[in-house]
């Protein structure tokens, strides 16, 4: 018998959440004081180990969120699959578990989705494991409303588990919405279980072409595949499909309004005060504001350090439209928050002008920067807390808290957390050119050049 094996999706890009979301740091990743300042991911490799041992736990993700997905999580880099190019779910999977032995089952999960009653799903999912030998299994969650985003089905609500599929249907109108809860359809969950044999089976017999691209497909032409999802190219169209219902409490949080929803159910908005104001919801990046609403409903505000939206309830699907503005206009605010994250940690602007720019620089332990130079500018560091250890040209020292050290242009340097705990720095950058691309790097752990 074979594996049980988790697959989590971990390349989603979450533009219909900016400003929250950005390119380099998207929603699956962001810790929120909402949700216990652990991440969506996080979630989902959690809920992955409650199901099998961590060895058989695989990530697909891309060179940009691989080091999010090794830092926010016990994972080896030999269980963090990229994907140079995004081309949706079939080939995520399919070309993934080719290799794999044919009694292998795999359980396919997303990771920026909220599930509570983790012991409910767990015990759902390894109860399904003899029925995914033989069928396809899609687990799909009662609907809580007339939602007209997400994807609807109906199954033949036979005595026994799991129901025969019936019919898929993709993001109805309201009034259609409706007549599904009315007549007991379920919301896709995106959540699969199969085995390799019974998957493959199944491709070939539906999509005999792309099964043969599968089955022959030289790697390095991954960017040349078409854009195809696992929903409309393989579940859709195969017989041997069934459902297993999840009673539980699921929500994708793909929106702001979903997000809403959310908070209003389980009293967990930002605390503001309204005078003569109702039914509106703020979401903030941190609690160092008060925030006052006067004469205004149903809103929607998300503020962080460098950007704020504020829309009506019901229209924050339309963030995807503001966001194609800001990228025609290069704004890096879609790219990145005042806090950006590398795979050293991060670093945080705190402030900046023509010809300076003030970060604080957080570094995990046993993790170092690249050695590298800058051809514009200089450097300063002042260590606030614990000990740094420095390379400037040939020579290595160590900074201890509140000492200093002053980095000329055009030198070689590096900066290494050699602690067990985290290393705080302030960085004064001085200089006629002070973005990222001035940087020259020598050597880097994370093979960056």
């Amino acid at each position: 018998m074979g594996n049980l094996k988790v697959l989590i999706l971990a390349w989603w890009s979450g533009t219909r959440l900016w400003p929250l979301s950005r390119k380099y740091y998207p929603k699956q990743f962001i810790k929120l004081k909402e949700f216990w300042n652990v991440s969506f991911f996080e979630m989902a490799y959690n809920r992955a180990l409650n199901i099998t041992s961590k060895e058989n736990i695989f990530v697909i993700t891309n060179n940009d969120y691989k080091f999010h997905c090794l830092n926010q999580s016990s994972l080896n880099e030999n269980q963090i699959i990229i994907e140079e190019t995004q081309k949706n779910t079939l080939w995520a999977i399919s070309l993934w578990i080719e290799s794999w032995s044919d009694d292998d089952i795999y359980l396919v999960l997303s990771s920026d989705h909220l599930i509570w009653e983790e012991n409910l799903f767990t015990k759902e999912v390894l109860e399904s494991v003899e029925d995914a030998k033989n069928s396809i299994l899609t687990f799909w969650l009662k609907p809580t409303s007339p939602h007209t985003w997400y994807w609807y089905i109906s199954f033949e609500n036979k005595w026994k588990k799991p129901f025969k599929v019936n019919k898929f249907i993709e993001k109805p109108n309201l009034e259609n919405a409706k007549k599904y809860l009315e007549n007991w359809y379920f919301w896709n969950g995106w959540i699969f279980m199969f085995s390799k044999k019974v998957f493959f089976d199944e491709l070939k017999k539906h999509n005999k072409d792309y099964y043969e691209i599968i089955k022959n497909w030289v790697l390095k032409n991954f960017s040349k595949l078409p854009d195809l999802s696992i929903d409309y190219w393989l579940l859709e169209k195969t017989d041997n499909i069934k459902i297993v219902p999840l009673n539980i409490y699921w929500n994708d949080l793909g929106s702001f309004d979903a997000f809403k929803d959310y908070f209003n159910e389980n009293n967990l908005s930002t605390q503001i005060t309204q005078i003569d104001a109702k039914n509106n919801n703020v979401i903030l990046e941190n609690n160092s504001k008060e925030v006052a609403l006067i004469w205004v409903d149903d809103l929607i505000i998300v503020d962080t350090k460098d950007a704020l939206l504020i829309s009506k309830s019901g229209q924050t699907q339309k963030v995807k439209e503001v966001l194609e503005i800001l990228k025609k206009e290069n704004k890096q605010e879609t790219n990145f928050w005042l806090t950006v994250y590398r795979p050293w940690w991060s670093y945080t602007i705190v402030d900046e002008w023509v010809w300076f720019k003030s970060k604080r620089l957080t570094v995990l332990p046993q993790k170092k920067l690249s050695s590298q130079m800058h051809h514009h500018r200089s450097e300063h560091w002042v260590v606030v807390s614990w000990t740094a250890k420095v390379t400037l040209n040939d020579k290595e020292f160590l900074l201890r808290k509140w000492e200093s050290t002053y980095i000329p242009i055009w030198t070689k340097h590096r900066l290494e957390n050699p602690g067990k705990v985290d290393l705080h720095i302030i960085e004064s950058q001085i200089g006629d050119y002070l973005e990222e691309d001035d940087i020259i790097r020598f050597d880097d752990d994370f093979g960056r050049v």
